[in-house]
């Protein structure tokens, strides 16, 4: 049972994938567990991921932006190992139970029992590409911007590039 935890670094080698990863969803999929790694690596639909959802004692899911939903990754329930393992992956937490793989959008919160244990993991997919394109003008301006969607369309994503943007190439203070 524990050589299936070892193999979080490695690199998938299935004949079963047309798809890969990009960068950034690599990232993503090194953190989890070997066999949902390669269920992913595998799927068409890994652009529409939304998040993956390891719940202690519960069937891990994906969510999927486009009409298909949730789908079970595997038909055996997360064990505390496993979100061990993951979490000796992306190290500590801040104190709203978030944390970050480094140099991705990507960001993962923590459900803790009463004792404070973590028991169960949300890894959200952070996407930023041209996504500031679309309200670049508008920023010119100096007005709000509000803007609305279902989950998973990508509203954080863009406020973040954005909160960016302004920061890092037109050298404005932002506080979020």
């Amino acid at each position: 049972m524990t050589a299936s935890y070892r193999c979080f670094r490695a690199r998938s080698s299935l004949s079963c994938c047309n798809t890969h990863a990009d960068d950034d969803m690599s990232a993503l999929f090194q953190i989890l567990p070997c066999d949902l790694r390669d269920t992913l690596l595998c799927d068409p639909s890994q652009d529409q991921l939304v998040e993956v959802i390891l719940d202690l004692g519960c069937l891990p899911q994906a969510h999927y932006i486009d009409d298909s939903g949730r789908r079970y990754l595997r038909n055996t329930e997360v064990s505390m190992e496993e979100i061990q393992c993951v979490l000796k992956e992306i190290g500590q937490f801040g104190g709203d139970n978030r944390a970050g793989i480094e140099g991705t959008l990507h960001r993962i919160s923590a459900i803790r029992n009463r004792k404070g244990e973590v028991i169960g993991l949300t890894c959200r997919v952070g996407r930023a590409r041209g996504q500031i394109d679309m309200v670049r003008d508008l920023l010119d301006f100096g007005e709000s911007i509000l803007f609305v969607g279902r989950p998973g369309v990508g509203k954080t994503t863009v406020v973040r590039e954005i909160s960016r943007v302004l920061s890092d190439e037109l050298h404005k203070r932002v506080v979020c």
